[in-house]
């Protein structure tokens, strides 16, 4: 007489027991598999035309110049207090703004971009001034934090400038004290707007004037 030999019971894994990774596989995004390619190549070119040797797209050269001033911003390398670091964390490797082709810069003759982050004092306003001087045009500002914005919990200090608009134009600002990577990464793609629509028309939103 044969003897079945039970079939052991394999028990679940263990992982599911965790309720963050429960949540990750019933509601995670899987990317289709037609959505292989970038749209830049689209958005730049004016006609494809197919030959039986291969294909050969055609496109203005402004086109092309403004995707690619628009696709490579280069911000100063310029750090100023806390929201300095808020600022080196973008740039690592975790939300890694440089896939946008933004590099730091250590040159600001090189560099189209100052990034404010953090307190700026009376005595810091010149040398922060001189650098925007050096910076080659066109040149953009984005005021990161409450402390470059209108002085943050020092604004009623003797020593720190009321917001940095009042030594620079400043054409984005980005709230919060201090703001978080991702805010930073929003207004970053805001002024990636303003840069494209700049390069297309000709004139800028309308930058806050320096004051005294």
């Amino acid at each position: 007489m044969e003897v079945k030999t039970p079939v052991p019971q394999v028990p679940p894994p263990v992982w599911r027991e965790f309720k963050d990774l429960q949540e990750w596989e019933r509601y995670h995004q899987e990317r289709p598999q037609d959505d292989k390619h970038s749209t830049a190549l689209t958005e730049i070119a004016e006609t494809v035309h197919q030959f039986p040797g291969g294909w050969i797209v055609t496109a203005s050269v402004d086109k092309v110049l403004n995707w690619a001033r628009k696709s490579s911003i280069w911000p100063v390398t310029f750090g100023l207090a806390c929201c300095a670091i808020e600022m080196m964390a973008t740039f690592a490797s975790r939300f890694d703004v440089e896939r946008f082709g933004m590099v730091p810069w250590a040159s600001p003759r090189h560099a189209d971009l100052m990034i404010v982050s953090g307190t700026v004092t009376i005595k810091m306003a010149p040398m922060l001034r001189r650098i925007y001087g050096q910076m080659a045009d066109p040149k953009w500002v984005v005021s990161m934090g409450s402390c470059a914005n209108s002085g943050g919990p020092f604004r009623h200090g003797y020593h720190v400038v009321k917001g940095v608009d009042r030594v620079v134009p400043v054409d984005v600002y980005v709230p919060g004290c201090p703001p978080t990577p991702d805010a930073l990464m929003y207004g970053l793609l805001l002024l990636q707007e303003q840069v494209a629509e700049f390069h297309q028309t000709g004139s800028r939103p309308r930058p806050t004037p320096p004051g005294d």
